[in-house]
């Protein structure tokens, strides 16, 4: 098996864990944990919570499918759709959690995961593009 394809199998594995997590930290009762702070630095903690859980996304899934990036056009829709991807995720979480008796559907929930996958995804293109450009 060649490197670069062990690789995408790796970080495809770990793809795949992440989600499992995810779904888990979102759809788990998490009732019976002691108190935490409602605000950090004045943000609602569950919206850093939404936040640090879909920043992963779109960083992994270009990990995974890195190959598919080797011009800057291929880069940019691979952008688009892993961002799509990523929010259709998102938002099919926050439906899953109106569904759930002990959990509840925030927008502003889905916007923090949105958030987070937009900038993960701008961040993780810019780089690509700058090892194309270091690369040629």
């Amino acid at each position: 098996m060649k490197p670069n394809r062990t690789r995408s199998i790796l970080f495809s594995i770990a793809m795949i864990l992440y989600i499992v997590a995810v779904g888990y930290l979102l759809f788990s009762n998490f009732e019976k944990i002691s108190d935490v702070p409602k605000l950090i630095l004045g943000i609602p903690t569950d919206k850093i919570v939404h936040f640090c859980l879909f920043f992963p996304f779109p960083i992994l899934a270009y990990l995974a499918y890195d190959k598919l990036t080797d011009t800057p056009l291929k880069a940019f829709g691979a952008l688009v759709s892993i961002c799509a991807v990523g929010a259709i995720f998102a938002g099919i979480t926050e439906i899953g959690q109106a569904m759930i008796p002990y959990r509840d559907q925030d927008i502003h929930d889905f916007y923090a995961d949105c958030l987070a996958i937009g900038i993960a995804g701008t961040i993780t293109f810019i780089i690509d593009i700058c090892q194309m450009r270091s690369s040629k």
